[in-house]
């Protein structure tokens, strides 16, 4: 059962900073071939992250390739579609086409390989404002896509905005991408990095904001981002006891014949009860994530 709270980069070139991405309780690391890895070392490095990936560990590792606009895009999709690897991260994605050449090539390598069909995860990044202005038909594109992710520094670059701590000026472009995922039927999507890493407190508040836009989880570039991003999508001992109240309650109000009433003063009908459901389907997702972990 897989759980994205936390998806922690880590630079495939430099061996220490993989091994040690390993151990600090992100749900996923990803190894990045692109924008962390030197032009001069991209291409030495595959071999290196496939090795690390076919490693034990107690968590999920995917591969960034670099953009299908460059040189490297083909041969890093021949290097990460393997044993081994569970995803690959596609950063720029503008067009629901390029997804699909990625779907096609991505097949092809699984049936010479010998690995079932689907088994290599794709996880799209829109980081651009032609990416965004086309997040509803490329979530709809109809590939193994399960989850988008939104990258802001790109996309800020690219759209000539300042990004601010208060990240106001994201609002409109992060709930873009949780509408195309929500209309397409795919899971939550994944929340952006947060660069300042001297701003703990700014993290926490960015993560927090992206729980409640309805992201499941946040892409992380520092070890100390990971313990944060996890409790800010976990729900809390109080939403889950509130939540069983919830459902206690309706079954209760139920058998008795009616679909609503007043909990602590509050409306209660299915939408509140749904979300209440929803909570502890999260919670028990997370804990068969750590039963995982430690067996």
């Amino acid at each position: 059962m897989s759980v994205f709270r936390t998806l922690l980069f880590a630079p495939g070139n430099h061996p220490r900073r993989v091994e040690k991405a390993f151990t600090l309780g992100a749900d996923a690391v990803i190894l990045d071939l692109e924008d962390a890895c030197a032009v001069s070392e991209k291409v030495a490095t595959r071999p290196v992250v496939v090795e690390a990936l076919r490693r034990p560990r107690s968590c999920l590792g995917y591969v960034r390739i670099n953009g299908l606009g460059t040189e490297f895009a083909y041969g890093d999709l021949q290097a990460a579609v393997t044993h081994g690897v569970d995803g690959i991260i596609v950063p720029k994605i503008e067009f629901p086409d390029e997804l699909r050449t990625v779907e096609w090539i991505v097949s092809q390598l699984e049936r010479e390989r010998g690995l079932g069909q689907g088994a290599i995860d794709v996880i799209p990044i829109l980081e651009s404002g032609a990416g965004l202005a086309k997040a509803g038909a490329i979530a709809a594109s109809g590939t193994r896509v399960r989850r988008l992710a939104f990258g802001a520094g790109d996309f800020t670059l690219d759209m000539g905005l300042t990004w601010t701590r208060e990240e106001t000026e994201l609002l409109p472009y992060r709930s873009a991408v949780v509408l195309a995922s929500r209309a397409a039927g795919l899971e939550p999507p994944i929340d952006t990095v947060y660069i300042d890493l001297r701003d703990p407190d700014g993290f926490r508040v960015s993560a927090r904001r992206a729980r409640e836009l309805g992201f499941q989880g946040k892409l992380c570039i520092y070890p100390d981002q990971v313990g944060p991003a996890n409790d800010a999508f976990t729900p809390s001992d109080r939403e889950v006891e509130q939540a069983r109240r919830v459902v206690d309650a309706f079954a209760e109000a139920e058998a008795q014949g009616s679909s609503s009433f007043q909990l602590d003063g509050r409306f209660v009908d299915y939408p509140i009860v749904y979300q209440a459901q929803r909570v502890l389907a999260a919670v028990e997702k997370i804990a068969g994530r750590r039963t995982a972990v430690s067996a």
